[in-house]
Formats: structure tokens, C-alpha cells, sequence
């Protein structure tokens, strides 16, 4: 049974009613903190585990990749069997993951666990939102509960690289993991007693073939960026493949009544510019957090804490500044939104391969160009990037807005795993300071991109 709405006046505290919001925002959080936690702990695994650039980027590739495939099935076992079920399930598929982290000895049983962490995500993010619409039915309560989670992730996406510098710090690398199995099992404690079971359409079809399909797509994708730069022709059989790849899963999603993936949907123009939005600002700004602290390390001696305190420059405006990208939403329409944002991204981007590339005259003026670029980036980033579901949803019709925000989510994720890949692939093999112009140049042109999409693609109006 769908667990209804609770009363909008309870007895004490409305707090009370936003509890169950809080514990499937706990779960929520763990997902993301994960992601930007570990960004800056990196250079201290890489340096004990003793791997390169190409396994550095897949620490964050092997999560993000299982992350998206596991979206795809997510939703459908999820209706069939249980929304609590389903996020019961990927918070302790997660907890295993977490703890396989926190004790990996080499680079690819890491790498392994992270994809194991990614799946979990995926079945805790996907139950976590259907679970949040079931229980809050009215749209005031509802709107409160998914602001509250919406909160709690972006704190974790915005403080992640500071906590996650302090911990790997003081205690080590491995209790950014390892810390997460207090709060995993207090989520597997709290969620059945706060939060009804609920259910969707049982006879919703699982594609299996499709989610093989694009997650070998990506993966192919991905390994050929970070391992064909030492060989062309293996790059371009890679990528041919996977160009191959996606074409068939288009077709394939073309002849299901229920596709995950509505190729008329998403080949309007329009759409088309808001995807092309939500690669851009994975590339030019996700991915680049992933590099920023190993830049830091290699152009300032920074390690650590010291870097996580600096990230904050680019990632406190994620957390502080959505609600006004909101209202300049409505006051100036989306193309002149998404243009300004990609416009501030790309130049964010372009400071720092002018704090890269050697050309100024003393250490002062380079640290105050890579902290203008970070401050950039985040300000582009925020106008843009939680603005882009609203935007899906807003084009489609009601009944293909659950499958527009899965596609949304995948193409973000998938966007990330591919602008570490390729940032990577652009990154000299000496990693000096001065190597790291050339993955900031790809962020700009990537950024710029947006741009052009955003100037020809979206309607001056919001719809």
C-alpha cells in the first residue's frame, strides 16, 4: 500500500513531518559525499596504491559508470519490487562497497568497490525519490521534502572536498569509506520505521538489453580516452565502437512501446540544447573539480586539507546560490540564463589555463588567477546546473516526465565519467603545473559548446 500524505498540522512540531524527508536525505548524501570527498583524497591513494593518471581518473569513471547503468534497471525494479526494498538494498550494496574501499590494497580491487558503491547509489538515489513523492502527496509538503533533500546533497556535493581533505588528513583515506558505515546503518535502522513500502506498476518492462547496451557504450568510451592517447588507432576503434554502440541502443530504444530512452523526445531541438547543456557542465566544471587538487598540489606544494579548504571557492556557490539562478530563470528566460552561465563557465576555465600556462610574473598572480577561475566555474556552474532538470521536465509531457529526469540524471553521470576521461587523456604524462592548461582548454571549449547550443537551441522565454 502507498503510504499517504501525513497531516499538515501535526500536534507539536511541522519539523515532525519532515523527518522521513531527512533520514531518505541521509541516504542521499552518502551517495554524493562519495563523489566529491574522495576528489581530493586521491593524490594520497594514487601515492599509496601506487597508479597513474589513467587509473586515478577510474577511481571516479568505475562509480559513476555503474552509477549510470544501474539508473536504468533501478526504476523498474524499484516499481516491481518495492521502492523501501530497492533503497534498503543499494544502501547495503553500498555499505559493502564502502567497506571493500576502506580496505583495498591495489588499484583495481578499488576501482571494483567504487563500481560496487555506484550501483548501490543508483537503487538508493532512484528509491529515495519515488519514496519522497509517495509520501508527501500534497505539492507544499512535497516541495518542502525534496528541498530538504535537494539541501542535504548539495551540502555534501559543496563540503565534500573539505571533509574529505580534513579526514584523509588527520586520520587517512580510507575512513572516507569506512565512516560511511555509521550512517548507513542508521539508515537501514531509521527508513523501516519512518517510511511506508510502496510500489508502481508491476508489469513495467525491464530493458536489460538496453542497459548493457549504453553501459558498454560508455565504458568502451571511456577506457579508449584514458588508454588510447599511447596509440591512436586504438583510440579510434575505440570510440568508432562506441559511436557504434549507441547507435544501435537509439534503434533499439526506437522499437519498445516503453523505452528508457525516447529518441522523439530527445532529438527536438530544443532538447537537444539542454542535453548538450548538461554534458557541458559536467565537463566543464564536475570533471574539473576532479583535477583541481592535484593542479593545486603540483602548481603550490598544497596536500590535503589545504586543497579542501581552497575547493570551497568553487563549490560553496553550488550550495549557497541556487535560488537566485531561480528567479534570474523567470526574469531573464533560458537563453539568456544558459548563455550567461556557459559564457562565465568558459571564462572561468580560460583564468585557469592562465594560471596553468607560466605566463605571469610571480606565484601571487597565479594564485590569484586559479582562484578567480574556481570562483568562475562555480558561479557558471549554479546558474546553470540546478536549473537543467526544471528544464527537461518543463518540455515534456507529464506522463514521460519520470523517464526525462532518468535520462537527465544518466546524461549528467554520464557526462562526468566522460569529461574525467577525456581531461585526462589531455593531460601530460610529467603532470607539471604547466601540463594542466591543456585540460582546462578542453573544459573551455566544452563550456563554449554550451554556449553555442544555448544561443541557437533554447527559446529566448522559460516555457
Amino acid at each position: 500500500m502507498v503510504r499517504t500524505e501525513l497531516p499538515t498540522q501535526p500536534r507539536n512540531c511541522r519539523r515532525d513531518l519532515l523527518l522521513p524527508a531527512a533520514v531518505l536525505g541521509l541516504s542521499a548524501f552518502l551517495t554524493q559525499f562519495d563523489v566529491t570527498a574522495v576528489v581530493v583524497a586521491m593524490p594520497a591513494m594514487a601515492a599509496e596504491l601506487g597508479f597513474g593518471t589513467a587509473a586515478y581518473a577510474w577511481v571516479m569513471d568505475a562509480y559513476s559508470l555503474a552509477f549510470t547503468g544501474g539508473l536504468l534497471a533501478a526504476g523498474a525494479l524499484a516499481d516491481r519490487y518495492g521502492r523501501r526494498r530497492a533503497l534498503l538494498g543499494g544502501n547495503i550494496v553500498f555499505l559493502v562497497g564502502s567497506v571493500a574501499c576502506g580496505f583495498a590494497t591495489g588499484g583495481p580491487e578499488l576501482w571494483a568497490a567504487r563500481a560496487v558503491q555506484g550501483l548501490g547509489a543508483a537503487f538508493v538515489i532512484t528509491g529515495g525519490i519515488a519514496l519522497i513523492a509517495n509520501t508527501y502527496t500534497g505539492p507544499d509538503a512535497r516541495a518542502r521534502a525534496f528541498a530538504l533533500m535537494g539541501v542535504l546533497s548539495g551540502t555534501a556535493m559543496a563540503l565534500g572536498p573539505t571533509l574529505g581533505g580534513l579526514v584523509s588528513t588527520w586520520i587517512g583515506w580510507r575512513w572516507i569509506f569506512l565512516g560511511n558505515i555509521p550512517l548507513c546503518l542508521l539508515a537501514l535502522l531509521a527508513v523501516p520505521r519512518l517510511v511506508a513500502e510502496s510500489r508502481g506498476p508491476a508489469d513495467r518492462p525491464l530493458d536489460w538489453s538496453g542497459v548493457v547496451l549504453l553501459t558498454l557504450a560508455l565504458g568502451l568510451a571511456i577506457e579508449s580516452l584514458l588508454m588510447g592517447r599511447a596509440a591512436p588507432v586504438r583510440l579510434a576503434v575505440g570510440l568508432a565502437a562506441s559511436v557504434g554502440l549507441l547507435a544501435i541502443f537509439t534503434m533499439q530504444q526506437r522499437r519498445r512501446p516503453a523505452p528508457m530512452f525516447d529518441p522523439a523526445v530527445f532529438g527536438r531541438p530544443v532538447m537537444i540544447g539542454i542535453s548538450s547543456l548538461l554534458i557541458a557542465v559536467s565537463i566543464g566544471y564536475w570533471a574539473v573539480l576532479v583535477y583541481l587538487p592535484p593542479f593545486l598540489g603540483a602548481a603550490f606544494g598544497w596536500t590535503g586539507s589545504s586543497v579542501g579548504f581552497v575547493l570551497l571557492v568553487a563549490t560553496l556557490p553550488m550550495l549557497l546560490l541556487p535560488p537566485y539562478g531561480a528567479r534570474l530563470a523567470k526574469r531573464w528566460g533560458w537563453r539568456r540564463l544558459f548563455a550567461t552561465a556557459m559564457l562565465v563557465l568558459a571564462a572561468g576555465n580560460l583564468v585557469l589555463v592562465l594560471a596553468a600556462s607560466g605566463w605571469l610574473p610571480n606565484i601571487g598572480a597565479v594564485r590569484a588567477a586559479a582562484a578567480t577561475g574556481m570562483l568562475l566555474i562555480g558561479l557558471g556552474a549554479v546558474l546553470a546546473h540546478p536549473q537543467l532538470s526544471g528544464a527537461v521536465v518543463a518540455l515534456v509531457p507529464p506522463d514521460q516526465a519520470g523517464m526525462a529526469s532518468a535520462v537527465t540524471v544518466v546524461m549528467r553521470q554520464g557526462g562526468f565519467a566522460l569529461g574525467i576521461a577525456a581531461l585526462g587523456a589531455t593531460l601530460p604524462y610529467d603532470a607539471t603545473a604547466a601540463g594542466y592548461a591543456w585540460p582546462w582548454l578542453l573544459a573551455a571549449l566544452a563550456s563554449a559548446g554550451g554556449l553555442i547550443a544555448a544561443a541557437m537551441l533554447l527559446p529566448h522565454h522559460q516555457p
